[in-house]
């Protein structure tokens, strides 16, 4: 099939872009979440936020944030983008932007309609970068030989922005670039291009060194977190093991938590962010650190087969849990005060976006995107299946892509479920490539691209 013109290419690239600002667009502002703030305040003011990575937060500086918030959701849109054509590319080329335009962006539009994409890729948020990482991973690890130099160059930055962004992000990179290195090692040779972890596995070192950094120039200590912690305990809380380390220990363990035993909060976000919450009084992230390092470690001991189950139920739980608009609603009362005070020349256009005056509703989206996602995960895993139960294995896509995408999703039901507390959007963000992937393989196997 024969090139287009560049002028086609370019204009199905930004007419992808708009398709993925469209949600935001007609919010009338880039959409807010319950953390936008202190990402905001963190990249215009610095300094050290536990809870909160800095990366996302120079991300935002980057891209003049002062000047308009549409300018950073406008490169997290190109981005995007971008990592959807390099997949086709590399998977599916005849519905690569460049040999067909028109269905490149009737793709884009596939996934606006079906799936959370443009919702992440439109909110002042780190969670877009998740999918990103994790697709810029893939390619990297199986695709590598066919990208060349600067194409490697910046999916590898694009990896290492998305596993700094976020605590959890790190561990599924560290979880995928391992998976990679099993599957170099049970690769035949001789079956096709071989997976390669040299470079996902880079990628996880300097994300690690680069936090660590980070950390060490703002404070002038060496840690990787200060928050984790407190996260994994407030899910404990949340599901019984903390009441039940008090009753059994206290007043004799002496633990901080003791006089509230009997009135601690019902869930890990009242734990956390809950106005009267006994975490802050005890010095919130960095206060707390240590006795809740000691109280994991200590009811671990004590009851391991509880920990089993609750983290089992917990990463089912996450599993499953993909709605999209989890926490598109407003947040004045934390926002409001933030962009008076940094932001002044944007606060009428927040106040008068749609998400802030409750007019956003996902009831009829909901439904159509859960449908969409599970149909997803059902269609890789039988792509997967059938491709296992072939006498002559396909060692290519067909085997490396869903197998890839399906670990993903489970490492971080774990990640964020077990050791955080299950939420939809923590899910949602990883559904799109699924839902991408399959319909680049249904394309491949209907004889309109790619190569066996």
């Amino acid at each position: 099939m024969s090139r287009v013109s560049p002028v086609c290419r370019r204009a199905a690239f930004a007419l992808s872009v708009l398709l993925l600002l469209a949600p935001a667009l007609w919010n009338g502002f880039p959409l807010m979440f319950f953390d936008s703030g202190a990402f905001i305040e963190q990249a215009l003011t610095g300094g050290f936020v536990p809870e909160r990575s800095v990366f996302y937060s120079w991300f935002l500086a980057l891209f003049q944030l002062q000047l308009s918030l549409w300018i950073p959701v406008a490169a997290q849109a190109v981005l995007a983008v971008w990592v959807v054509a390099e997949f086709a590319r590399a998977v599916t080329p005849d519905l690569a932007p460049e040999r067909a335009p028109l269905r490149f962006a009737a793709l884009v539009l596939a996934l606006v309609l079906g799936t959370g994409l443009p919702w992440y890729a439109g909110q002042v948020l780190a969670d877009i970068l998740a999918p990103l990482m994790v697709m810029s991973l893939y390619l990297l690890g199986f695709h590598a030989a066919s990208l060349g130099r600067w194409k490697r160059a910046a999916l590898m930055a694009l990896a290492v922005l998305g596993a700094t962004s976020h605590a959890s992000h790190l561990g599924l990179m560290a979880g995928l670039a391992a998976a990679t290195a099993f599957a170099q090692w049970i690769a035949p040779k001789g079956a096709g291009p071989r997976p390669r972890a040299a470079l996902p596995a880079l990628a996880f070192a300097l994300s690690l060194v680069l936090i660590v950094a980070s950390n060490f120039a703002r404070t002038g200590e060496v840690f990787f977190s200060r928050a984790g912690s407190a996260f994994v305990l407030a899910r404990l809380m949340q599901d019984g093991i903390v009441k039940r380390l008090l009753d059994d220990t206290c007043p004799e363990a002496g633990w901080r938590l003791c006089p509230h035993k009997d009135a601690l909060p019902r869930t890990a976000n009242d734990y956390l962010w809950g106005e009267g919450s006994p975490f802050w009084a005890l010095g919130d992230f960095t206060g707390t650190e240590d006795e809740s390092r000691r109280m994991i470690a200590e009811s671990l001991r004590r009851y391991p087969l509880m920990h089993v189950q609750t983290a089992v139920r917990a990463t089912l739980d996450q599993f499953r849990l993909f709605s999209t608009g989890d926490g598109i609603e407003p947040q004045n009362h934390l926002l409001v005060p933030i962009f008076a005070k940094h932001l002044p020349g944007q606060l009428a256009s927040y106040n008068a976006a749609r998400q802030q005056k409750r007019l956003i509703s996902f009831a009829w989206i909901d439904p159509v995107h859960l449908a969409v996602g599970w149909l997803a995960i059902v269609a890789a895993a039988a792509v997967l299946a059938r491709t296992l139960a072939r006498p002559r294995r396909d060692w290519d896509d067909r085997l490396y892509l869903p197998a890839f995408l399906l670990l993903a999703l489970l490492g971080n039901a774990f990640i964020c479920g077990a050791l955080s507390n299950p939420h939809d959007r923590y899910q949602s963000r990883l559904i799109w490539p699924v839902a991408l992937s399959v319909l680049l393989l249904a394309a491949r196997r209907g004889g309109r691209g790619g190569t066996a």
